[in-house]
């Protein structure tokens, strides 16, 4: 097994929407299994990855279809590809190839901060925006990289 870094969840992926703080907090965790769990488990962790995926985007497309999102097919697009390249890591660790699995989550750990700071916080203001008349507020801890 080749070693590779984990990723931890950081509150700069705070938006201010609980259920997708939620979410992201068990994305970032089912990532990091991804990249740090034995070459044994990853069968398990990826079928339990592709679940969340497959919850998490259909929750994120629900909320956008119910409340107009402007933004919403391009938002759907990524979800979208994401979940295709999950597919076909999936059907490549059946053939025996467990390195494509990491690979998939160090694309995973550089394509989500991106995605939650442009996309996710768009759709969490749009959300916020519609239920409460504001944006949201966002509490985050001063890390030690911030100090």
């Amino acid at each position: 097994m080749t070693e590779h870094a984990g990723f931890d969840w950081d509150d700069r992926y705070l938006l201010g929407y609980n259920a997708m703080d939620d979410t992201h907090r068990e994305f970032v965790s089912l990532v990091n299994a991804l990249l740090t769990v034995d070459d044994a488990q990853l069968p398990a962790a990826l079928d339990a990855f592709a679940a969340h995926a497959e919850d998490h985007f259909a929750q994120e497309n629900s909320w956008m279809e119910a409340d107009g999102f402007p933004a919403r097919d391009c938002h759907v697009d990524e979800h979208d590809k994401v979940l295709a390249s999950v597919r076909e890591v999936q059907q490549l660790l059946a053939e025996g190839n467990v390195e494509v699995v990491r690979e998939l989550a160090v694309a995973l750990m550089e394509w989500f901060p991106g995605h939650a700071d442009y996309m996710d916080s768009a759709l969490a203001l749009w959300m916020v925006k519609r239920s409460h008349g504001g944006a949201p507020l966002v509490f985050r801890r001063e890390t030690a990289k911030n100090r």
